[in-house]
């Protein structure tokens, strides 16, 4: 990283520490709301710097539809979800300052978090009570976000999947899928859904990247346990974890607008439906609940239907069959998101790469 991009990086730290929450950024591993054992090792829990709630969650964003956007270009990347029949995005300029979007959805109360170091979007669903909201704690693990639920200040690694300490420690959170990819692609799939609206209520230059080239850059800001050179350190790999293996899918080498692959890993048999022109991977199991396997071919120019499979139903990005005997079906979800390859690697050390190339 340049020497000036370190100063602007810490110029832009600096401001959200001291406009936001500055009475509550005493949190760290050493607080004595913290509960004695960790399922981490304590001693790699990282101060990130800001504090605890010195990057602030937004609560209950304000959407807006897709043409009343004017704020992002198409080269920007957006992740969401689709909750029933809504689909809603969040981008990740403003998703880079607040990193956690605790947001009621159909009734659903979701919990949206992206750790810009990490390059990790994940939302999850809180709760059977649904009274449970997220803040950022300040501390990282593997230079990935930390975040702490407010009801019991319990803390919960968001690559881990797992509450590491505090009273809820060892709780697994429900995990619903996220779709990713740029603005230019966002608005021509989901022309009807709603986006977080960068009126946020906090002063923030969104257009602003405030960490510089890090995205570029082969350096990290904070150290991790497992340095893997197999790719490039900030290489947006599509990792998909399974009971006993983890599987990396770089995005980049897939060429083409699609690509479906039917892989059976350790008896699981998935669908990964991975375009680099489009710029988006996502994946399911094939195997659905009354034991039926289905083999998957892709759609061509059918977008946001992307793949048939041997019985004639035609299924879109979410899963979901839009067409055929099957209409209305979902498949099954998988535990699968993007990340940065050097933050998938730290979290799966021995992860296999499934490559186009």
């Amino acid at each position: 990283m340049k020497n000036s991009d370190k100063i602007k990086l810490l110029l832009v730290l600096g401001v959200l520490i001291f406009s936001s929450y500055c009475s509550n950024i005493a949190g760290n591993a050493n607080s004595d709301d913290a509960g004695s054992e960790w399922l981490i090792p304590e001693s790699q829990v990282t101060d990130g710097g800001p504090g605890k709630d010195g990057i602030p969650a937004i609560e209950e964003p304000e959407m807006i539809p897709v043409d009343q956007v004017s704020f992002l270009n198409d080269s920007d990347l957006i992740s969401g979800i689709k909750i029933g029949e809504m689909i809603v995005g969040y981008p990740h300029k403003i998703l880079d300052y607040h990193e956690i979007i605790n947001h009621t959805i159909d009734d659903k109360k979701i919990i949206f978090s992206y750790c810009p170091l990490t390059g990790s979007a994940l939302a999850w669903l809180s709760g059977e009570s649904g009274d449970f909201t997220f803040g950022v704690s300040g501390l990282l693990y593997n230079s990935n976000l930390i975040l702490y639920d407010r009801k019991t200040d319990s803390f919960w690694s968001q690559m881990s999947l797992l509450c590491v300490n505090g009273e809820r420690i060892g709780e697994v959170p429900e995990v619903h899928p996220v779709f990713e990819t740029t603005w230019k692609t966002w608005k021509v799939i989901n022309p009807g859904s709603l986006i977080m609206s960068n009126n946020t209520g906090y002063q923030r230059n969104y257009d602003e990247y405030p960490y510089g080239d890090y995205k570029e850059s082969d350096n990290l800001l904070f150290e991790v346990n497992n340095n893997d050179s197999r790719l490039h350190k900030k290489e947006r790999v599509h990792g998909i974890s399974l009971e006993t293996s983890a599987i990396a899918y770089p995005i980049d080498s897939f060429e083409g607008e699609l690509t479906v692959l039917n892989h059976e890993i350790n008896k699981e048999k998935i669908v990964v439906a991975i375009s680099k022109t489009l710029n988006y991977a996502i994946s399911f199991k094939r195997k659905l609940d009354d034991g039926t396997e289905l083999e998957f071919t892709r759609v061509k120019n059918k977008i946001p239907i992307i793949m048939a499979d041997q019985f004639g139903n035609e299924w879109d990005l979410f899963g979901r069959s839009v067409s055929g005997p099957r209409s209305g079906e979902e498949l099954g979800k998988l535990t699968s998101y993007n990340a940065y390859w050097f933050a998938w690697a730290a979290f799966h050390p021995d992860s296999d790469i499934i490559s186009g190339n």
